[in-house]
């Protein structure tokens, strides 16, 4: 990170523990999908949170997510798994980031079935990173 972009106060002051941190959500959002935990998924989005689907379904609010989840997450292992890596953070402000996420599906037997790169823009809220504005997309190859 550049000197200017800590002279422009947008990065925390204590850098690694903010990483940590927001590494810590994008576990928390893995463990919930890989045990099919809707609560625990639900619980890392802040209340009017934005919600955009890998299929382009558009959710606005944490009930509208929550109701949605709740459907599509049980059975959702039945046809294999994901995972996800933090791929680059930009932090935007000390306490708005920009979280880029690398994610990759595999079938019941193990073998890749594909990639998504969803965009997460978290906010710290009340101590506790947030999803705010989340776009989950799949990564189409021709």
């Amino acid at each position: 990170m550049s000197n200017d972009a800590t002279a422009a106060g947008r990065i925390p002051a204590d850098l690694d523990a903010e990483l940590t941190a927001i590494h810590a959500v994008v576990d928390t959002i893995a463990h919930a999908q890989a045990n099919e935990l809707a609560e625990e998924f639900i619980a890392v989005f802040r209340e009017d949170a934005i919600w955009t689907t890998g299929h382009g379904k558009r959710l606005f609010g944490r009930p509208a997510i929550a109701e949605f989840t709740a459907q599509v997450l049980p059975g959702a292992t039945t046809h294999g798994h994901a995972t996800y890596e933090v791929e680059h953070v930009l932090f935007l402000r000390p306490d708005v980031a920009a979280v880029k996420i690398r994610q990759s599906y595999f079938t019941l037997d193990g073998e890749p079935s594909g990639q998504g790169t969803p965009m997460y823009v978290m906010t710290k809220e009340d101590g506790a990173w947030v999803l705010t504005a989340n776009q989950n997309t799949p990564v189409v190859t021709d």
